[in-house]
Protein backbone atom coordinates (compact mmCIF):
# COMPACT_ATOMS: atom_id res chain seq x y z
CA UNK A 1 0.00 0.00 0.00
CA UNK A 2 2.80 2.44 0.88
CA UNK A 3 4.45 1.70 -2.45
CA UNK A 4 1.27 2.56 -4.36
CA UNK A 5 0.91 5.83 -2.44
CA UNK A 6 4.55 6.74 -3.17
CA UNK A 7 4.05 6.05 -6.86
CA UNK A 8 0.90 8.17 -6.95
CA UNK A 9 2.61 11.04 -5.12
CA UNK A 10 5.66 10.86 -7.41
CA UNK A 11 3.46 10.80 -10.51
CA UNK A 12 1.40 13.78 -9.36
CA UNK A 13 4.60 15.73 -8.59
CA UNK A 14 5.90 15.07 -12.10
CA UNK A 15 2.58 16.16 -13.56
CA UNK A 16 2.61 19.40 -11.56
CA UNK A 17 6.25 20.07 -12.53
CA UNK A 18 5.29 19.74 -16.19
CA UNK A 19 2.49 22.26 -15.72
CA UNK A 20 4.88 24.67 -13.95
CA UNK A 21 7.27 24.54 -16.91
CA UNK A 22 4.40 25.21 -19.31
CA UNK A 23 3.25 28.16 -17.20
CA UNK A 24 6.80 29.56 -17.11
CA UNK A 25 6.99 29.32 -20.91
CA UNK A 26 3.68 31.17 -21.21
CA UNK A 27 4.91 33.80 -18.75
CA UNK A 28 8.16 34.21 -20.67
CA UNK A 29 6.31 34.52 -23.97
CA UNK A 30 4.01 37.12 -22.38
CA UNK A 31 7.09 39.04 -21.19
CA UNK A 32 8.54 38.90 -24.71
CA UNK A 33 5.27 40.28 -26.07
CA UNK A 34 5.02 42.98 -23.38
CA UNK A 35 8.60 44.14 -23.93
CA UNK A 36 8.33 44.37 -27.71
CA UNK A 37 10.51 41.37 -28.61
CA UNK A 38 7.76 39.87 -30.74
CA UNK A 39 7.53 43.03 -32.85
CA UNK A 40 10.76 41.99 -34.59
CA UNK A 41 10.93 38.26 -33.83
CA UNK A 42 8.41 35.44 -34.06
CA UNK A 43 8.85 31.93 -32.79
CA UNK A 44 8.96 30.18 -36.17
CA UNK A 45 9.61 32.77 -38.91
CA UNK A 46 12.16 35.50 -39.59
CA UNK A 47 10.54 38.93 -39.55
CA UNK A 48 12.97 41.80 -38.97
CA UNK A 49 15.12 39.68 -36.69
CA UNK A 50 15.67 35.93 -36.79
CA UNK A 51 13.05 33.44 -35.65
CA UNK A 52 13.43 32.56 -32.00
CA UNK A 53 13.65 28.86 -32.92
CA UNK A 54 16.59 29.68 -35.21
CA UNK A 55 18.33 31.48 -32.35
CA UNK A 56 17.77 28.47 -30.10
CA UNK A 57 19.13 26.11 -32.77
CA UNK A 58 22.23 28.24 -33.38
CA UNK A 59 23.18 28.32 -29.70
CA UNK A 60 21.94 24.85 -28.64
CA UNK A 61 24.64 23.14 -26.62
CA UNK A 62 26.99 26.13 -26.70
CA UNK A 63 28.57 26.76 -23.34
CA UNK A 64 27.89 30.31 -22.17
CA UNK A 65 25.07 30.84 -24.68
CA UNK A 66 22.65 32.16 -22.06
CA UNK A 67 25.06 34.82 -20.80
CA UNK A 68 26.01 35.77 -24.38
CA UNK A 69 22.39 36.23 -25.43
CA UNK A 70 21.49 38.14 -22.27
CA UNK A 71 24.31 40.58 -23.08
CA UNK A 72 23.16 40.93 -26.68
CA UNK A 73 19.56 41.60 -25.65
CA UNK A 74 20.63 44.15 -23.02
CA UNK A 75 23.24 45.98 -25.07
CA UNK A 76 22.05 45.41 -28.62
CA UNK A 77 24.02 43.83 -31.42
CA UNK A 78 24.62 43.99 -35.15
CA UNK A 79 26.06 41.77 -37.83
CA UNK A 80 25.24 38.44 -36.17
CA UNK A 81 22.13 37.71 -38.24
CA UNK A 82 22.59 40.25 -41.02
CA UNK A 83 22.87 44.00 -41.45
CA UNK A 84 19.85 45.05 -39.36
CA UNK A 85 20.98 45.94 -35.82
CA UNK A 86 19.04 45.02 -32.71
CA UNK A 87 18.60 48.00 -30.42
CA UNK A 88 19.64 47.81 -26.75
CA UNK A 89 16.88 46.79 -24.36
CA UNK A 90 18.40 48.11 -21.17
CA UNK A 91 17.30 49.83 -18.91
CA UNK A 92 13.66 49.63 -20.08
CA UNK A 93 13.57 45.82 -19.70
CA UNK A 94 14.42 44.43 -16.28
CA UNK A 95 17.45 42.11 -16.09
CA UNK A 96 15.38 39.30 -14.59
CA UNK A 97 12.87 39.60 -17.44
CA UNK A 98 15.64 39.43 -20.04
CA UNK A 99 17.06 36.34 -18.35
CA UNK A 100 13.68 34.60 -18.29
CA UNK A 101 13.03 35.45 -21.95
CA UNK A 102 16.47 34.19 -23.02
CA UNK A 103 16.05 30.98 -21.04
CA UNK A 104 12.70 30.44 -22.74
CA UNK A 105 14.17 31.11 -26.20
CA UNK A 106 16.87 28.51 -25.59
CA UNK A 107 14.18 25.88 -24.93
CA UNK A 108 12.46 26.35 -28.28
Amino acid sequence: MKTIIRILVATSCLFMAGQAVALDAKAAEALAQKNGCLACHTIKQKVIGPALQDIAAKYRGEQGAEAKLIGRVKNGTSGVWGPVPMRPNSPQVKDEDIKLIVQWILTL
